[in-house]
């Protein structure tokens, strides 16, 4: 993935809890005689939205048209709030109401927070009918609706939003609150972070498969399309409903303040599905925006600009070191594994002999490649074919077999192996996913304890009924004849 979308023609309806973040920002040069705390001469005051608005403005950012919908009260930190919204680009569609806006006021001195100070009351008793009415008005003109719970009472009624979204065909983001993900059933995609997941399913103890297999559960459980959970510095885990998980690693160089990477990432995601990206390939995004927002001061947002050069710089050893794709040699196949694997990349690894192509590999090899980000298949040699199915065999050379397969869409690496198991190869590779077709238990995988050992796991695929080498072989035999 190297490329960015233009985000030109999405348009996202932001609803959620609107808040003023304003910070105060001076030097901390001595201590208070009143008290054992810092005395900060404040210099500057810099006030951003905060809560949806923060999102809403990570939207506008990558250049995507963003509606804000939500509640403040009828006061001056609301027109501070509607002026730094609309500066940003964001339309404004914010009912006023009788209480006090959201404020969160920061204390800052050399760029460490010093003190948070929160001005809040609760949106809920202002939740009505025409409120309602108002923002369910606003959602067909949008590819995507994006719901920010900060559990201040905005959605309190949000089961009634997402029905209307469904009702309309439009898709829903949710940035979940609290312990209760009933209330959000019907969504196409939640992004609780890990501590928000385990207070709904249990601690996980950072367990891949544990957390792909709960979130799974929620799916089934609450309606939900898929469940995007993430895990700070173990980066994020996507699982939809059906599919298999997408684990992406952190990808933060510096971290200088986690404050609103949520909403950095929801934004980058809600962006990706409204420019009618795959939810893996918005989710991949997200991670890049999150991994550059964290590297910032505050509320903050990343442009398209600065995700386009991360995406480049990303990608720069595609062009210069990474070895080609297709048929490599061991060697070259090692040398590419480990650049991959330091670039984030989820390595899977089947083997066969691959004698005959026929549809029932190629549907194994596409499920295969499903799994992670690149898919390598080792092929026996010649001789080991031959000691493992007679005489005769195999019907196609080595590099005729090798060939038929890196001209697949969904493989990225062919590398012979000549003794009978792979288990040498594999051992060298340490894939994060061994892959297998076929009737077999996980204890006749050649290989499968390494994998295993280090942390990966493996996987077994069943055959397309009605297709298989010997088969094959048989019917074209039966024909001559």
């Amino acid at each position: 993935m190297t490329n960015v979308p233009s985000f030109s023609n999405a348009k996202v309806l932001v609803i959620g809890d609107v808040m003023l973040d304003r910070f105060w920002h001076g030097q901390a040069t001595r201590i208070s005689p009143e008290a054992p705390v810092p005395v900060v001469k404040v210099s500057d005051v810099d006030d951003r939205p905060g809560g949806a608005g923060n999102v809403a403005v990570n939207l506008a950012a990558l250049g995507v048209a963003t509606t804000l919908s939500g509640l403040v009260g009828d006061d001056a930190h609301a027109a501070v709030l509607r002026a730094a919204v609309e500066e940003k680009g964001v339309r404004w569609s914010v009912m006023p109401c009788a209480a006090e806006t959201i404020v969160k006021l920061r204390v800052m001195s050399r760029s460490q927070q010093l003190i948070r100070l929160d001005f809040e009351g609760s949106f809920s008793d202002y939740v009505d009918s025409s409120f309602l009415q108002y923002s369910t008005n606003l959602i067909a003109e949008h590819d995507v609706v994006l719901l920010s719970d900060y559990a201040k009472g905005t959605l309190n009624q949000v089961g009634s939003l997402i029905d209307a979204c469904k009702r309309q065909g439009v898709p829903v983001l949710v940035d979940p609150k609290g312990s209760d993900f009933e209330r959000y059933r019907g969504a196409s995609v939640i992004t609780p972070n890990l501590s928000e997941f385990e207070a709904v399913v249990g601690a996980c103890f950072q367990d891949d498969d544990l957390i792909s297999s709960r979130a799974r559960s929620l799916c089934a459980t609450h309606d939900f399309d898929a469940v995007l959970v993430t895990r700070s510095e173990r980066g994020m885990t996507l699982q939809t409903k059906e599919g298999e998980p997408l684990h992406l690693p952190a990808l933060a160089r510096e971290v200088f303040d986690v404050t609103g990477a949520g909403d950095t990432v929801i934004a980058a995601i809600a962006a990706g599905m409204a420019s009618h990206e795959p939810l893996e390939t918005a989710t991949r995004l997200a991670n890049v925006a999150a991994g550059l927002v964290v590297g910032k001061v505050g509320t903050a947002a990343v442009t398209r600009s600065e995700l386009a050069d991360a995406l480049q710089a990303e990608s720069l050893f595609d062009s210069s070191l990474l070895v080609d794709e297709g048929v490599v040699t061991e060697v070259e196949l090692l040398s590419a594994v480990a650049q991959l694997r330091a670039a984030g990349h989820r390595i899977v690894l089947t083997n066969g002999c691959f004698d005959i192509l026929h549809p029932g590999h190629v549907s194994y090899l596409s499920e295969a490649a499903t799994i992670g980000d690149v898919l390598i298949v080792a092929v026996n040699s010649d001789a080991s074919v031959s000691r493992l199915k007679g005489d005769g065999r195999p019907v196609n050379n080595l590099d005729a077999r090798m060939s038929v397969l890196a001209g697949l869409r969904s493989v990225n690496y062919v590398v012979p192996f000549s003794e009978d198991t792979p288990a040498r190869l594999i051992n060298a590779v340490t894939p994060d996913a061994l892959v297998k077709g076929g009737d077999y238990e996980v204890s006749q995988i050649a290989g499968h304890e390494h994998v295993i050992a280090q942390g990966g796991k493996v996987v077994i695929l069943d055959f397309v009924e009605g297709h298989s080498t010997t088969a094959t072989i048989a019917r074209m035999t039966t024909n001559d004849e």
